[in-house]
């Protein structure tokens, strides 16, 4: 179940070539392509390569998989990564919506955003990390909303998370379980033998957030790993 590299490079390729490879069959579809991107350390390389893919950027959508409630100046927010990171060269023609709005609270951001993260749905490609909690996006071990946003029946997209919880502990917004599973593949990228552990401990029952992903059979997920 989880696919291991020898290095955090190989990782990276691995992944970026996947992702490059999702895109580009969307577009040979003659359809528009979506990215949904994720913030934390283990995407900024695969982006470093996805940047420099050889894909026609200006017909892929991108969004997040969670954003803080900052706005996209400010060191945590999630979208200052992807575009320092992934938008630039011929990767700046991708169309990206952010998750942050200038609203009066996530929940009102979410709102915002809604219809036009929908829209891009199925997602042709999700990346997300995970936490050494077991988190995926923003669906946080201790939020009060947790239960939602892992609900599969839930019809939302998009979930404020109003408590200032996380690393670093800020509100946010982020896709449900709902969203997430509209996916045509998800590539779940950790390193560190703590995180292997987790998603070991999450395949074996423990009741944490990633467990979700790890046992339904609607997305086809891949669990990346390097030291």
């Amino acid at each position: 179940m989880i696919e291991s590299f020898d290095d955090g490079a190989a990782m990276a390729e691995a992944a970026a070539e996947a992702t490059r490879a999702a895109l580009a069959a969307a577009l040979a579809a003659g359809r528009r392509a979506s990215l949904v991107a994720t913030g934390g350390r283990s995407p900024g390389p695969v982006y470093d390569r996805l940047a420099a893919a050889a894909l026609d950027w200006s017909r892929v959508d991108v969004t997040l998989s969670d954003e803080r409630f900052v706005p996209p100046d400010h060191a945590a927010s999630n979208e200052r990564l992807v575009r320092e990171r992934l938008l630039r060269g011929a990767a700046a023609d991708a169309r990206f919506v952010p998750l942050f709005r200038p609203a009066a609270d996530p929940d009102a951001a979410a709102r915002a955003a809604e219809a036009s993260v929908e829209a891009l749905a199925p997602f042709d490609v999700t990346l997300l990390g995970m936490g050494p909690d077991g988190h995926v996006a923003s669906l946080i071990p201790g939020s009060p909303r947790l239960a939602q946003g892992l609900d599969p029946s839930l019809t939302k997209m998009l979930m404020g998370v109003p408590e200032a919880i996380g690393d670093p502990p800020l509100p946010r917004i982020t896709l449900t379980l709902h969203a997430l599973l509209q996916s045509r593949a998800i590539l779940v990228l950790i390193t560190g033998e703590t995180k292997r552990r987790v998603i070991e401990r999450a395949a074996a029952g423990e009741d944490l957030p990633v467990r979700a992903l790890l046992t339904q059979a609607e997305a086809p997920v891949r669990v990346l790993w390097a030291p």
